[in-house]
């Protein structure tokens, strides 16, 4: 875990974070619920709305939110359904028993944000995150 890690995430949850500190929490960069109804671009609104970029400041290929409560993703951690994470084969995931509303975004226009464009596809299907002492730290990916 990153030193300071568990502090920002409580610091957070709470609403005391500094101004400067960039929001890393799974809530934060991937948990949209109620969905936000952005009539049009939602990708691209969202994106700039929540500052998602790749650290070198570049646009980020895919990005996906979920449209469920967070409660009901951080019973993920709790899931019996173990396993290698899909990305990573030397770290270990839960994925959830359900299918989850999603909104996918794909990069198709842009490479330096803001000036991102994305396509986007709504979708359903099971997540993988990995977890620890205070619930989902990453989202690590999702099959349909």
């Amino acid at each position: 875990m990153i030193k300071g890690a568990c502090c920002l995430r409580e610091q957070e949850r709470k609403g005391q974070l500094p101004e400067d500190v960039v929001l890393t929490s799974i809530e934060h960069l991937h948990v949209d619920y109620p969905q936000n109804a952005v009539p049009l671009r939602y990708c691209n609104n969202m994106i700039i709305q929540r500052v998602i970029r790749e650290p070198d400041h570049t646009c980020r290929k895919v990005h996906v939110f979920i449209h469920e409560r967070p409660q009901k993703i951080n019973r993920i951690c709790t899931s019996s359904k173990k396993v290698m994470c899909p990305n990573d084969s030397d770290i270990f995931c839960f994925q959830s028993e359900t299918k989850f509303r999603m909104t996918v975004c794909q990069l198709i226009d842009g490479t330096k944000y803001p000036a991102c464009r994305y396509q986007i596809s709504p979708i359903e299907g099971f997540v993988f995150v990995t977890c620890d002492d205070l619930g989902p730290v990453n989202l690590q990916g999702y099959v349909e």
